[in-house]
């Protein structure tokens, strides 16, 4: 069911767009938000997939009420969705998080298509953590890899989040590697140095997207 939908979503994209999309995605912790609010300050209309997913398991929403139908009341607070409980449990059963994702992904793609059909900007980008993992591919013209060593990455999730370095390892494991993931990149960013030196790789390539951008159109 999931990739037939998934396979209708893809002729959609095809059929429906109206502006470049660049897909960002990187493993955890190498630093996909601080590139998207560098693109966003450029004026690139930056549409996140975690933002959307929030968005689809809202109070009494269908994947809300499905969730719960499934793990039981536990797995919501004051009528929300317990984020961190969900997290907790998909990342330490593999079958489980297949399940939440086939569940989650349809609706998050529907909606981020939605969203990108209303942008008028030359190109919009679609941040997506599992770009690859979820069959988003096929949405998207072009693929922007963020890349950075797995310590700093283990240390700025636990810096942001709190979370102990198992926790972290367990949901870079659940990835792909980090050398998968660089062979299917259009372009790659490398996020171990200092803020400058990031600022000029995003100003390039927004620079190149803009034109990537008009040459399609």
């Amino acid at each position: 069911m999931r990739s037939i939908f998934c396979s209708t979503l893809a002729r959609h994209a095809l059929e429906s767009q109206v502006v470049y999309r660049v897909g960002l995605t990187g493993g955890i912790g190498s630093g996909k938000s601080t590139v998207s609010l560098m693109l966003s300050r450029l004026g690139v209309p930056v549409i996140d997939a975690d933002q959307v997913a929030r968005s689809v398991v809202e109070p009494e929403s269908k994947a809300l009420n499905m969730i719960k139908s499934h793990f039981g009341e536990e797995i919501v607070t004051e009528g929300r969705l317990d984020r961190r409980r969900l997290r907790e449990i998909i990342f330490a059963d593999e079958m489980e998080r297949q399940w939440v994702e086939s569940l989650l992904h349809p609706f998050i793609q529907a909606e981020m298509l939605q969203r990108a059909d209303q942008q008028d900007h030359a190109y919009v980008v679609l941040e997506i953590p599992l770009l690859f993992e979820a069959g988003y591919r096929s949405l998207v013209d072009r693929v922007l890899v963020i890349d950075a060593p797995k310590e700093l990455q283990i240390d700025r999730v636990i810096r942001r989040d709190g979370v102990p370095p198992s926790q972290v390892e367990s949901i870079i494991k659940a990835q792909i590697s980090s050398d998968e993931r660089l062979k299917q990149a259009d372009d790659v960013i490398e996020n171990s140095g200092d803020f400058t030196h990031l600022e000029r790789q995003v100003e390039r390539l927004h620079r190149n997207y803009l034109e990537m951008a008009r040459t399609q159109a």
